[in-house]
């Protein structure tokens, strides 16, 4: 390679990846810890899904009972959009399609909003989550995760309320789109700088040298590694983030700006219209009866969206959806129509059967990003890729800043690539303890929701990154925060049994495998962290003019 081409490939490499390191470390650890949502979930509540799975019957039967004795069902449309893994859904239901509710309903004041349930619109329509298990609804706070939490900090939904206006989506969508096309260019002209050596590279890593040179061959070797699965995921991701703005032209051009006719026809909810009647539904109904032989009709798949069109109207109308089992049909997604009256059976596709293309499309980059199509092994993998990537970044950063710590560099600048390395790492490597430290506080609390799970994450990652911040020694940070990890995961399965009697033993034999799970996947972190942290302290101590010195490093910082 001429060194015409290496300047640009590695002047891209490094400025792209210097801009976005903080915000892609953030996406790729919060990321890499929602392939374990639903297993999160079942452990900040307690209650393993998994022991109760084939147990627990969805009656929404029951549900629509507890929603008339508040509100007027004829004329509605109401949807069931079952939860994955969890034994819960989300209810919507909207104002009623009937000229006497209408007529009724505006001569009310708009009622107030009753604790649980979400109101919007006219204050006639609904939305909350419910829970088949507990036969209980909760608004969105209420029913607030660690695993949402972290599944939504990884295309940084929280900067929404923070910057809550728009530019085409959200501002922290915009953000995380933005970096994760940002980052396809960082990955290309990153492999194409190695592409001469990428072989020789590959098989080169030497742990007991000095620290420059393990930065090097740990970013080289795993960058070369993951770079399949980080592809993959700035492409799905851009994709994933970005589809209102990729929809915008088509939407203009062949809808006349109709956007949720497009959306229709990408098989987003239900396609069909059903017009209102006007006239009542003379038989009764048992939406349970239906849904039970939906289920037992579709095997090896699982319904994802009970809905119901104009409730007791003559053409009232129910659409079930349901989605294959990724190990039956990867991409399968079925759809029963039936229509009420007259007990007829529109139409009906089933999971099984072979896949549209827009089901084959839109299946493919959800599977690939979410990693749902093998199994917790294969989200196990993800999630050590994922860490990986975590690990490509510090490195490069590190090898940035010590590339640019030479004598020939004025102070002035050698200062600002220190705070600015400072800065990211304090920021960046506070995030596992802080995590482990969360959830701790989560066994403390009563019933904790989404106002309590920022207050025990942001407020403690802020005070603990000022604190690294100060100490102006990255070395130090670097061992404090392993050193706080080892502690806190550590902390937190042995908590877990002292508080709840989660003991590995005891969650076993109840099958509580998802709780299980957490508790020993935060051990594993502990031990490895702690294994790290006393090989620092062995070179540290073996080398200590490998590293950046205290004194050294506050001379740039009074820079």
């Amino acid at each position: 390679m001429d060194n015409r081409k290496y300047n640009i490939y590695f002047n891209t490499h490094t400025v792209s990846g210097i801009i976005i390191c903080a915000i892609l470390y953030v996406m790729f650890f919060a990321g890499s810890f929602s392939f374990f949502r639903d297993d999160l979930a079942a452990w900040q509540k307690n209650e393993s899904y998994l022991s109760q799975k084939g147990l627990i019957k969805k009656d929404f039967n029951y549900v629509l009972d507890s929603l008339s004795r508040h509100h007027t069902l004829k004329g509605r449309d109401v949807d069931f959009t079952i939860q994955r893994n969890v034994p819960g859904a989300y209810v919507s239901m909207t104002a009623s399609h009937d000229p006497e509710v209408q007529k009724l309903k505006s001569k009310k004041k708009p009622e107030a909003k009753r604790g649980g349930r979400g109101r919007r619109g006219d204050g006639d329509s609904a939305f909350f989550t419910y829970d088949f298990s507990k036969k209980k609804e909760a608004d969105y706070a209420t029913s607030y995760t660690m695993g949402e939490f972290l599944y939504r900090l990884h295309f940084l939904a929280q900067l929404n309320q923070v910057f809550p206006f728009r530019l085409g989506v959200p501002f922290g969508y915009l953000l995380a789109g933005i970096v994760s096309f940002i980052f396809l260019f960082a990955l290309i002209t990153g492999l194409l700088l190695h592409w001469d050596k990428l072989v020789s590279n590959f098989f080169t890593f030497r742990p007991w040298t000095k620290w420059k040179t393990v930065w090097t061959d740990l970013h080289t070797v795993l960058g070369v590694i993951g770079f399949p699965y980080q592809l993959v995921f700035a492409l799905t991701g851009v994709i994933l983030i970005f589809n209102s703005f990729l929809i915008i032209p088509y939407t203009k051009l062949f809808y006349n700006g109709n956007e949720e006719k497009i959306y229709k026809d990408l098989n987003y909810g239900v396609k069909q219209e059903f017009p209102y009647a006007r006239k009542p539904l003379q038989s009764s109904f048992d939406i349970n009866q239906l849904v039970s032989q939906v289920q037992q009709k579709w095997e090896r798949s699982d319904i994802s969206l009970v809905a119901i069109r104009n409730y007791g109207d003559e053409n009232m109308h129910v659409i079930i959806q349901g989605k294959a089992h990724t190990d039956a049909q990867l991409n399968g997604q079925g759809e029963f129509i039936y229509r009420v009256r007259d007990q007829k059976v529109m139409a009906e596709h089933s999971p099984l059967d072979t896949p549209s293309y827009i089901d084959t499309v839109k299946g493919f980059i959800y599977h690939l990003h979410f990693g749902d199509y093998g199994g917790r092994p294969l989200r196990v993998i993800y999630f050590m890729l994922g860490i990986m990537g975590c690990l490509v970044i510090n490195s490069g950063v590190m090898i940035w800043l010590v590339a640019r710590d030479k004598k020939n560099i004025p102070v002035r600048k050698r200062a600002f690539n220190f705070w600015t390395a400072n800065v990211y790492i304090s920021s960046s490597l506070s995030m596992l303890p802080v995590t482990a430290f969360a959830m701790i506080a989560l066994l403390f609390l009563d019933k904790p929701g989404q106002p309590e799970i920022y207050h025990w994450y942001f407020y403690p990652w802020l005070v603990l990154s000022i604190y690294f911040l100060i100490r102006k020694d990255l070395d130090l940070v670097n061992r404090q925060s392993t050193f706080l990890a080892a502690v806190t995961c550590f902390l937190l399965p042995v908590l877990d049994g002292v508080v709840r009697s989660n003991w590995f033993w005891n969650t076993l034999n109840r099958q509580a495998y998802d709780i299980l799970f957490i508790d020993v996947l935060f051990l594993i972190l502990s031990l490895l962290s702690g294994v790290i942290w006393w090989k620092m302290e062995q070179k540290r101590r073996a080398e200590p003019s490998a590293v950046l010195t205290k004194e050294k490093v506050g001379q740039l910082g009074q820079a």
